[in-house]
């Protein structure tokens, strides 16, 4: 991992996601890009001096966010870089343009009030992003020892197993344990079956990496709720999904596990989208 995007608002939210970025960063080796959005516009002026005048202040704030935390990271730049337009297209674009392996965003969950853009756009800049986003709560702090235990929830969607290759690239990079999570949404055994295969196949894969892991199953009548309450059980410093996404002709939206995650929980989230969503969004 060479490169990360760190989405900036100012608020304490996404100072606290860049402190957790840079934790990540010392762990990875990784540099580190701040990208503030200015989402203002006026239609009726071609000059607008008031925005003008946010874009200077930005500048200097990120000037200030530079000089305060360069120290802090130990193998990589610290940088950043202004943008203009739609806060979750401008993030996926600088993203695309530094080709970046990863973005942490900052959120305060459906249940925090946030003046600011990251709580309102953490979703919708999961949805564009063309590479994993890590979402991560206001008040969550990362281990001194980094991330130590992921959690790998394991459905009935093709997609499921998607993540697994990724998840393992990372616990290899923090020496994290793996959480294997068989997830039965329905009593139907057909289904529960499929699943059943799809976590062992995890399992292999998990195993033949050299990476330690744990498997459990349980009966979920929500998932999310069910992949948050185990994460909490077994204290893990990351929950790996897919976006689940729905795609139509005019957009890419998030489906409702993937929204519910990003949005509830207290646990850091990492989001991964299927490789046909990769090839849609980025065309």
């Amino acid at each position: 991992m060479k490169e990360i995007i760190v989405a900036i608002d100012f608020s304490k939210g996404s100072l606290h996601a860049l402190d957790y970025a840079i934790a990540f960063a010392n762990h990875v080796k990784a540099n580190i890009m701040m990208v503030w959005v200015d989402s203002h516009t006026n239609p009726d002026f071609a000059f607008n001096a008031e925005v003008n005048e946010d874009r200077e202040d930005a500048k200097k704030n990120m000037e200030e966010i530079v000089k305060a935390r360069k120290g802090m990271l130990k193998h990589g730049k610290l940088s950043y870089k202004l943008r203009k337009g739609k806060v979750y297209q401008e993030i996926a674009n600088q993203a695309k343009y530094n080709d970046a392996d990863l973005i942490i965003a900052g959120t305060h969950g459906v249940t925090g009030y946030e003046e600011f853009w990251i709580g309102s756009n953490a979703y919708r800049i999961v949805s564009y992003a063309p590479c994993p986003v890590v979402t991560v709560r206001y008040d969550f702090d990362m281990r001194e020892e980094g991330i130590k235990s992921i959690v790998l929830p394991i459905d009935s969607t093709l997609d499921t197993r998607q993540k697994v290759p990724f998840a393992v690239q990372m616990a290899k990079d923090f020496g994290a344990d793996i959480h294997i999570l068989a997830l039965y949404s329905t009593n139907i055994k057909a289904v529960q079956r499929k699943v059943d295969n799809y976590a062992r196949q995890a399992q292999k894969f998990i195993s033949d990496e050299g990476i330690n892991f744990y498997m459990e199953s349980v009966q979920a009548d929500n998932i999310t709720n069910a992949s948050i309450n185990y994460a909490l059980k077994v204290n893990a410093d990351l929950i790996a999904i897919m976006t689940e996404q729905e795609t139509t002709a005019s957009n890419i939206l998030l489906g409702p596990f993937a929204q519910q995650m990003v949005n509830h929980s207290p646990v850091p989230v990492l989001s991964i989208q299927p490789k046909e969503i990769y090839s849609i969004s980025t065309r």
